[in-house]
């Protein structure tokens, strides 16, 4: 009689496991997934997963990486250019900024005289044409919607969403809100 109270409880035991483990799953199946592949002017591609709220860069772990979503007609868009340069340079490896063009007609030399015509430095460009699904993936989840202002900053440390900006921003703001999510 023991042994059948004993072997009953074990089999209880390892449903209720088995249980725990189903649900996980399915919990990991309803998150909502996707993948993106930029390419920046240079001819380097990379890899950004979108996996629930979270937008990972393939190259960004354990750094900060800033979305930048924008046009080359926009003025918000052209007096970032400096700011982004000048964010970059301070912070060097642990910051990756990837501007997103939502221009389909933009050569990759086009966009390099952009940055360069206001005195960006070498931050990323990309120009593929995953921007536009990119650029509405990442404002549908950060709340702003499809007809979403410009320019567009998202920050995401190692994958997990800081802040965004929406429209012209401080670069102090910018900087301070990098250095915090780096713990600087």
């Amino acid at each position: 009689m023991r042994i059948s109270h004993f072997l009953t409880s074990l089999f209880v035991l390892a449903l209720a496991f088995q249980g725990c483990d189903k649900k996980e799953s399915a919990d990991e199946a309803m998150v909502s997934t996707a993948q993106f592949t930029l390419m920046d002017t240079q001819g380097k591609s990379y890899n950004v997963e979108k996996r629930g709220t979270n937008f990972t860069l393939d190259a960004g772990e354990d750094k900060v990486v800033l979305f930048d979503i924008f046009a080359t007609w926009c003025p918000p868009c052209q007096a970032e250019v400096m700011h982004l340069g000048n964010l970059q340079k301070k912070y060097g490896d642990d910051l990756i900024i990837m501007g997103i063009t939502i221009e389909d007609d933009k050569s990759n030399a086009e966009l390099d005289a952009f940055r360069e015509k206001y005195k960006g430095g070498q931050y990323l460009i990309s120009n593929k044409a995953d921007n536009q699904d990119l650029a509405r993936a990442i404002a549908s989840t950060i709340g702003v919607g499809q007809q979403f202002p410009i320019p567009l900053m998202v920050l995401y440390k190692n994958g997990e969403y800081v802040t965004h900006y929406a429209g012209a921003t401080q670069e102090e703001i910018i900087d301070h809100d990098i250095a915090a999510a780096l713990g600087k």
